[in-house]
């Protein structure tokens, strides 16, 4: 009963009140024309009645101007063709008169009401294009489900003129369902409208159900319009969603084929790095057990000494692979104090003794450089890997160089080799993992090293980078000289 009356209320109420307002006007015609009646020829006061009815046509639309053309029609017969007061009619030319005035008055009600029509139309699919777009534009840029069923609901909130709005996404783009409401302050439970919605809207794909779109709103029933602009607004939602689940599965699909690469290089460079120093300790264990080699000859302090070498490369390996690791896991944590480059330096130097027994090495650190708050053993790999790495490509007998000096709140430092020139193009790439530039039998190596370097200096909040000079090849580093705000120490007396 109440769905009864509302619906009477909503469509059957404002349809009577337009007849009602088109007999009106047609009354009020009559009104003004009736005391004219003896002054004015038929023909005139027939083509005056034409007035209301497309007065009636504009207004209130083609069946309210077709209802004012049929009261004309009998008003002018009954007031103003003799005999009056009668709808009989005696003379032919009064006939023809009346039956052309009710064929123009319908032909002009037609008229009228196809335009009016015509009009509606347009707005009608200009309002409809102005929402999708905005829509569209609002959507476009979303990547997240939330974002989705905001912008969704305020959107459907404005356009609809709703008292609430709720998106409700669940399905394989959103493993957590969501539910949105709008307008923002619907949120909390206590100020959501009470009742049931009074419009479901599912949000469809080729895939199946993403979500649903539900209103709250004073009318039952939407117009044609508004019923097809809500379906392409389920429909849009419903795109927006599927294509964030693609983008995911996108970005899902090409981390796990980033992921092979890293592997795949990984065991292709570390594999052969890792087995060349197991098969020399491997060898020389064998030979020293075997007897063949007497315990007090040259030959025995030889294989131990390759022994010690092979574990210490074998374990620098390791030591960089777990650094890579900690790197990218974002678990590497400097313990910054304050320490001398210089005695960094030549602790690294002191260690690699044997492999740079054919190398030149020249320290140009000032007598005054101040300490410099990092942490020994990480800035000690890199020294050590920026070493080994001159060591791999300058040639031998040739320079290698470490000097540093001050520059702004950071201490520079630079260590050039005399190796080959780098392509301008690969400079930057140098220090991603597994990048070699240069490929030869006699260059070992992961290719972890500078990369390791750069995770070391950036979480010192310091900065990386290398550069081709007319005559070597240059590391640069920055490191910054401030601990918590403290300015640098000297080194003590006796620090190099």
């Amino acid at each position: 009963m109440q769905e009864a009356v509302r619906y009477i209320k909503e469509h059957s109420l404002p349809l009577l009140l337009r007849y009602l307002a088109a007999c009106l006007v047609v009354a009020a015609a009559t009104l003004l024309v009736f005391p004219l009646r003896s002054y004015l020829g038929t023909p005139v006061i027939a083509m005056l009645y034409l007035l209301p009815v497309i007065l009636a046509t504009f207004l209130w639309g083609l069946t309210p101007g077709i209802l004012a053309g049929l009261v004309s029609f009998l008003v002018y017969n009954y007031y103003f063709l003799p005999p009056y007061h009668t709808l009989a009619v005696h003379q032919t030319q009064d006939l023809i008169t009346l039956i052309v005035f009710l064929f123009v008055a319908v032909v002009i009600s037609q008229l009228i009401g196809q335009a009016q029509a015509g009009i509606q139309l347009a707005k009608s699919r200009e309002w409809e294009a102005t929402q999708m777009y905005e829509l569209i534009s609002s959507l476009a840029g979303l990547q997240d489900t939330p974002s989705i069923g905001r912008m969704l609901a305020q959107q459907a909130l404005e356009t609809f003129q709703c008292r609430q709005v709720e998106v409700c996404i669940e399905g394989p783009a959103c493993p957590d369902p969501v539910s949105v409401f709008a307008p923002e302050g619907a949120r909390k439970e206590s100020e959501r409208t009470e009742g049931e919605p009074t419009l479901h809207c599912p949000m469809m794909t080729s895939r199946g159900m993403e979500g649903e779109i539900r209103l709250w709103m004073e009318r039952t029933v939407l117009t044609k319009e508004e019923n097809r602009l809500i379906n392409t607004f389920a429909g849009q939602g419903a795109l927006s969603v599927e294509r964030v689940r693609l983008s995911q599965s996108e970005t899902k699909a090409k981390i796990l084929e980033e992921t092979d690469q890293a592997k795949s290089s990984l065991l292709s460079s570390v594999s052969h790095e890792l087995r060349s120093p197991l098969a020399v300790i491997k060898a020389s264990v064998s030979s020293l057990r075997s007897g063949m080699v007497d315990w007090d000859t040259e030959a025995r302090q030889e294989l131990l000494t390759t022994i010690e070498e092979e574990t210490d490369h074998l374990n620098f390996l390791v030591g960089n692979l777990l650094d890579m690791s900690r790197i990218e896991a974002g678990a590497l944590k400097p313990k910054r104090q304050w320490n001398s480059l210089g005695e960094i330096l030549n602790g690294v130097l002191a260690r690699m003794g044997k492999q740079m027994k054919d190398y030149t090495v020249e320290i140009n650190f000032p007598p005054d450089l101040p300490l410099v708050p990092t942490d020994y053993v990480l800035i000690e790999q890199v020294f050590t890997n920026l070493l080994s790495n001159s060591i791999k490509f300058a040639p031998s007998q040739s320079l290698i160089t470490f000097s540093a000096c001050l520059k702004d709140d950071s201490v520079h430092v630079q260590v050039s080799n005399q190796g080959p020139a780098v392509p301008e193009e690969n400079l930057e790439r140098i220090f991603d993992k597994f990048n070699r530039v240069q490929v030869s039998d006699r260059i070992t190596g992961t290719g972890l090293g500078l990369s390791i370097c750069k995770g070391i200096i950036e979480a010192h909040e310091g900065k990386i980078w290398a550069e081709n000079q007319p005559c070597c090849f240059v590391f640069h580093f920055t490191l910054p000289l401030k601990l918590d705000g403290h300015a640098p120490q000297l080194p003590e007396e006796g620090q190099s």
